[in-house]
């Protein structure tokens, strides 16, 4: 019984359905992007494009979504817990490993329930108009674009955002942000870059969104952010 009247079963419970809701989300995301996008770029998929956008693609961002929003808001309950009820600063090294993965956390979330699912409602009802004989929605295809950027960029979000939830329990001190008293520097470095990741993913150009049109790019680019963060925060403590 201690599991569901003691603090630490609660937060026992609380990451048990954060890492499912994850695993869902996160799962589906990459299916999304490594196997049905290429899929429908293919001969064949192109063939049955119209068919799984009416069939099977509703049911997966059925999914999609709602992973998303509990990953969302389990995520923040534990912090807020962490922080209300165990008293674990929000200036310490763990919760800024937390919440820099958290930060990319929220964007993801916010782009696939303000973004991805409006966008791909209008693809799906483009799909259906279609294939009962009415005119093609205008904005479909432009609409559609703009879903799988803002896909891509959770893509590339998913690789920095994983390592520093982990780290945060398993590396210890990492970069000890707080230790050369650079929290400040540290978080407007690090929003900065984030924010611009963002930016790019939701209303760059051809040129600066050209990484997020295929898989490998979106990995590399992925790789990239991380590896910029974790040296922000490595030279801040030199």
């Amino acid at each position: 019984m201690e599991l569901f009247t003691t603090g630490g079963g609660i937060e026992v419970l609380l990451r048990w359905m954060h890492v499912f809701a994850g695993v869902t989300w996160i799962g589906v995301l990459y299916y999304f992007n490594f196997i049905q996008t290429p899929f429908f770029g293919s001969e064949l998929g192109g063939t049955a494009k119209s068919a799984m956008t009416r069939g099977l693609v509703p049911n997966a961002l059925l999914w999609f979504r709602w992973g998303a929003m509990f990953t969302f808001l389990s995520g923040w309950t534990i912090v807020l817990y962490r922080w209300g009820h165990l008293g674990v600063p929000l200036d310490s090294a763990y919760m800024t490993s937390i919440l820099t993965g958290g930060i990319m956390g929220t964007l993801m979330w916010f782009n696939v329930w303000f973004v991805i699912w409006p966008a791909q409602q209008v693809v799906i009802a483009n799909a259906e108009q279609v294939v009962g004989g009415g005119d093609p929605i205008p904005e479909a295809a432009a609409r559609g674009g703009k879903a799988g950027m803002a896909s891509r960029t959770n893509t590339l979000f998913s690789i920095p955002m994983l390592f520093f939830m982990i780290s945060a329990g398993n590396l210890g001190n990492l970069g000890g942000f707080l230790a050369a008293g650079n929290t400040m520097t540290y978080w407007l470095v690090a929003g900065a870059v984030i924010l611009a990741v963002e930016a790019n993913g939701l209303a760059g150009n051809a040129t600066t969104q050209k990484p997020l049109t295929s898989v490998s790019g979106t990995i590399h680019f992925g790789l990239a952010t991380w590896a910029v963060l974790f040296l922000v925060g490595l030279l801040l403590n030199s």
